[in-house]
């Protein structure tokens, strides 16, 4: 079935640009399923929290979903390389437009980053300034040694699959 034979819904970025797109796809973001399947879905959906250029990354990605593209790892691996004000961003969208694909990629990325580096690796990273004090610094590590690797993890850090 072509395209253009297939059901558009209309979605308005946060900056008023539309996007037709094809039903199969927006059914993809959950929160936009949802408004369809409670007929809340008017001619266009407005997206308060998404900028077009989110968006048009959030649909690509879907289609290529929906579409079933022939390497979707590597696609997906393509994907999330992007600079990290853009891949915050598509946290958001995701979380927001609840894409739980896209949202587990993306904070995989994230947590990829900052596995094993230090506090001070991850603040450089993330260009986060350090707004402790040395005093309250050396209290966060005192209270909390066990994070650092200088104690054993208390039991009470264990979930019910016996990790942290």
């Amino acid at each position: 079935m072509s395209s253009t034979s297939q059901k558009m819904v209309i979605l308005e970025s946060s900056d008023g640009e539309t996007f037709k797109v094809e039903e199969a796809v927006a059914v993809k973001l959950q929160t936009i399923r949802h408004m369809i399947e409670d007929g809340c879905a008017g001619t266009n959906i407005p997206l308060p929290n998404v900028t077009a250029k989110i968006l048009s990354k959030v649909i690509d990605y879907c289609k290529r979903h929906v579409e079933g593209a022939d390497d979707l790892e590597a696609s997906d691996a393509e994907f999330v390389k992007e600079n990290q004000g853009i891949l915050m961003d598509l946290i958001l969208a995701a979380n927001y437009l609840d894409i739980k694909i896209l949202l587990e990629l993306t904070c995989q990325t994230v947590a990829d980053m900052i596995k094993d580096k230090t506090p001070e690796e991850i603040r450089k990273t993330f260009n986060i300034e350090n707004d402790y004090t040395a005093k309250e610094e050396e209290e966060v590590r005192r209270e909390n040694a066990w994070a650092f690797g200088e104690l054993p993890v208390p039991d009470d850090v264990y979930n019910s699959q016996g990790r942290i």
